[in-house]
């Protein structure tokens, strides 16, 4: 009886390459915040500029805000949201309004 030292398993295997999974970013709404010293064309101006609402579209949501206290002007991923809610209140500051805005986890 010989011995047969050879394996008879194969050393060939499969490479599995792992597809990563991609998710949606999470969604953050920007806020706008009431107060009773930032005049309501501002607010407008605002609301166009940054966030490209026409002028119907601006004026209701201004008048949401200032009706409620507090709207939604648009929903963005962090990164953007960040900056619109920067360029708001800096534009704001340059104005001598203390129009605030702020932002949300949708």
């Amino acid at each position: 009886m010989t011995e047969n030292s050879e394996d008879n398993t194969s050393d060939i295997g499969v490479l599995v390459r792992a597809v990563p999974k991609t998710r949606k970013p999470s969604m953050y709404k920007v806020l706008m915040l009431n107060d009773d010293y930032t005049p309501m064309e501002f607010v407008v101006h605002v609301l166009e500029r940054f966030f490209n609402k026409n002028r119907d579209e601006a004026t209701n949501i201004m008048l949401h805000v200032h009706k409620k206290g507090v709207g939604v002007c648009g929903v963005f991923t962090y990164e953007v949201a960040e900056s619109k809610v920067s360029l708001v209140m800096d534009l704001a500051r340059q104005n001598q309004h203390p129009l605030q805005c702020t932002i949300e986890r949708d």
